[in-house]
């Protein structure tokens, strides 16, 4: 198959490229805006590919995304470019309206013309595949899951905007007929993450001898999904999921904030342990929590399981060691970033300008 690819050269986008040129015989095009997060070193072992292509360009203009669906003729699109990190939403929420429900918009406007021009063998296997997030459910208590009929609460800007934007996928399904489909997932982790997020941050500030901030009490509960297990659900939903539904993707690892923090400690100090013989837990700092801190979220990922076979392979534990690994062995990756894109400073505290 043709994939269309946005948002290619984030994190997850990332992945999901290097899988399918990996261990697929797909062909990509990935169409990315190289905004702050995009990173093309991500693509570098798949970019000499025959079956891969890359054009730079935003979701928004949708003159540009007519033109690509036209000549690349996708029979998949795998919608992820979006801005994503809770804490610039805080700080700046105009650009999350603008990408992830303007952007959102844009493409389901160019999908719709191009699948009303496909013949009907075609158009009947046509998928419009949107990526999108656990936290659009807002916060969990204690105890329960989201699962894909949890009401929708969202609490921050980003929550929200992406809120908007499966709202108005799953209108051009149900209006117009575009065969769509909506994945959650929990939060990702793994090697060539923005290093502004809380696993690769930890990592970089722990090898530089420096404090490693823990929001609030560090209790706050995420359900941890590691990439490439992302990335393989992702195409099982474009291959094989059902038009007009929803599937949550999870990892099964529940884990408190401070216990993850502790989790990449112990891993460091395995790997590459401090000159003073001391565990790199000593640098653990608590700092003003996030405005609007969602307590918990946990995703019930038993419909991707029971319908369509996916269930993640990578344990937290294997993950992170994994991961730690990775950061340590790819100092070029991340330190190219924190040269010249962003410097580990706090973000999301909500101070007037």
């Amino acid at each position: 198959m043709r994939i269309l690819v946005t948002g290619g050269a984030g994190f997850i986008g990332s992945a999901l490229v290097r899988h399918l040129i990996n261990d697929t015989d797909h062909e990509v095009l990935n169409l990315d805006k190289l905004t702050y997060a995009g990173v093309l070193a991500s693509l570098a072992p798949v970019d000499q590919s025959p079956r891969y292509r890359f054009v730079q360009g935003d979701i928004c203009d949708e003159a540009l995304v007519g033109k690509l669906l036209a000549e690349f003729q996708p029979d998949v699109v795998a919608h992820l470019a979006a801005e994503s990190h809770v804490d610039r939403s805080i700080d700046g929420p105009g650009a999350f309206i603008k990408t992830n429900v303007v952007g959102t918009f844009a493409m389901l406007n160019q999908a719709r013309g191009y699948w009303e021009s496909l013949p009907a063998e075609r158009q009947a296997s046509f998928r419009f595949h949107h990526i999108s997030t656990d936290e659009v459910f807002g916060s969990l208590g204690e105890d329960g899951f989201f699962t894909e009929t949890t009401a929708y609460d969202p609490r921050s800007p980003y929550s929200a905007s992406k809120a908007s934007s499966d709202h108005l996928v799953r209108a051009w399904g149900h209006t117009y007929g575009l065969p769509v489909l909506v994945t959650n997932c929990s939060n990702n982790y793994g090697p060539y993450h923005f290093p502004e997020k809380l696993i690769p941050l930890v990592i970089i500030k722990a090898m530089n001898g420096e404090p490693l901030p823990v929001y609030g009490d560090g209790s706050n509960v995420r359900d941890w999904l590691y990439v490439e297990d992302h990335a393989r659900a992702l195409r099982t939903v474009f291959e094989s999921g059902v038009p007009g539904e929803t599937y949550n993707v999870g990892g099964n690892s529940e884990r408190r904030n401070i216990d993850v923090v502790n989790a990449i400690c112990a891993a460091l100090d395995n790997q590459v342990p401090r000159a003073d013989g001391q565990s790199y837990a000593r640098q653990i700092t608590f700092v003003a929590d996030r405005p609007g801190h969602d307590h918990r979220y946990a995703i019930d990922a038993t419909k991707i399981a029971s319908e369509l076979g996916w269930k993640p392979q990578q344990t937290f534990e294997d993950g992170i060691a994994t991961t730690v690994a990775w950061y340590l062995d790819n100092k070029d990756w991340w330190g190219a970033i924190l040269a010249g894109r962003y410097d580990t400073t706090r973000l999301g505290l909500a101070k007037a300008s």
